[in-house]
């Protein structure tokens, strides 16, 4: 690598879009600039997008570009399901003046994120409370609108490799009653119930029901946002046992990956985790990662943590792109 280089980071979601200066130093290391949040529903286009960036930083912005996407990367048309958007990979270069470019998913951009991050940048959640074990695979995941799942490999050399996956949606395996019913109730709309139906921020809204149609309660319509509000500020009970199940429901989700993974280690990572971090910490999350039959003693020996950077599709975006244009490749 030679000479730092600055490019422009995005992180494209359904409602924003963030942006930001990053330079890549001569060593790898990454320095992000103040991050700058666009509404997608405020322009007409990516591209409109960012022109409004260029114009915020006065004009002149690098020549260069990382996106993180959350969505399938496509190589001939990127469409989002919240946002109108559409972005063609193949004309980004001549739209927008680049020169370089890389599209990653965006939970592909968490992972790189995740291996680049510094030990004070994770929180200890469970397992032993050690750095990641070097070399290895670590597992990542997170659960927002749907349940993002990852890896990175860690070579001996310290480089890395990641690799986006669809985990999310394996089939969701309930482990007592309580969690029977939560299935039998999604199973009324859903052929096939995914992890992600269930680990996921909308899927509170199942929990929260099921919970009350198992204690014979009359319950109001709440929004997640709501449910996810009086679970964590105490002032619904029923709201409160419903994040706790979805703690469970997520330790043993992120056990299972583990181990179809071989991780020596797992992230949690994306905003929800980090809102409810104390929660998790507190909850049943640790004892059902490692509920696992006869594999229990391996999975206690791993360490989870959850990734505490405050941008970390940006971050990710970046490291993407100076392993695609920077570094040397690696076998």
């Amino acid at each position: 690598m030679a000479g730092s280089t600055d490019i422009v980071t995005v992180d494209v979601g359904g409602t924003h879009a963030r942006f930001a200066i990053a330079t890549i130093h001569t060593d790898g290391a990454i320095a992000l600039g103040e991050p700058v949040t666009i509404h997608t529903e405020t322009h007409a286009s990516f591209q409109t997008a960012w022109e409004d960036f260029a114009s915020q930083m006065g004009g002149t912005i690098p020549d260069q570009l990382a996106m993180a996407v959350a969505g399938p990367i496509k190589p001939d048309i990127i469409r989002f399901t919240n946002n109108p958007w559409i972005i063609r990979p193949p004309l980004i270069e001549s739209k927008l003046g680049c020169t370089n470019h890389v599209i990653v998913n965006d939970f592909e951009a968490v992972a790189h994120a995740a291996a680049r991050a510094p030990d004070e940048e994770f929180l200890h959640l469970a397992g032993p409370d050690e750095p990641f074990p070097e070399p290895g695979t670590i597992s990542v995941l997170g659960p927002g609108t749907g349940l993002g799942v990852a890896y990175f490999y860690r070579r001996p050399d310290g480089s890395y490799r990641v690799q986006a996956t669809e985990g999310g949606h394996g089939d969701f395996a309930p482990l007592d009653s309580i969690e029977d019913a939560i299935l039998a109730r999604l199973r009324k709309r859903h052929t096939r119930v995914s992890d992600e139906r269930v680990v996921s921020g909308p899927a509170i809204v199942d929990i929260f029901h099921a919970l009350a149609a198992i204690e014979g309660r009359a319950v109001r319509e709440l929004s997640d946002v709501e449910i996810w509000t009086a679970g964590t500020d105490g002032s619904d009970s029923l709201a409160a046992a419903a994040v706790d199940r979805f703690c469970l429901a997520l330790g043993s989700v992120a056990g299972d990956i583990a181990l179809v993974q071989g991780a020596k280690g797992v992230v949690i990572a994306g905003g929800l985790g980090y809102r409810i971090r104390e929660t998790i910490r507190a909850s049943g999350f640790a004892s059902r990662f490692t509920a696992k039959g006869r594999f229990a003693g391996l999975m206690a020996t791993l360490p989870v943590k959850l990734i505490t950077h405050p941008q970390p599709g940006l971050l990710g975006a970046a490291a993407a792109f100076a392993q695609t244009h920077l570094e040397e490749p690696q076998p």
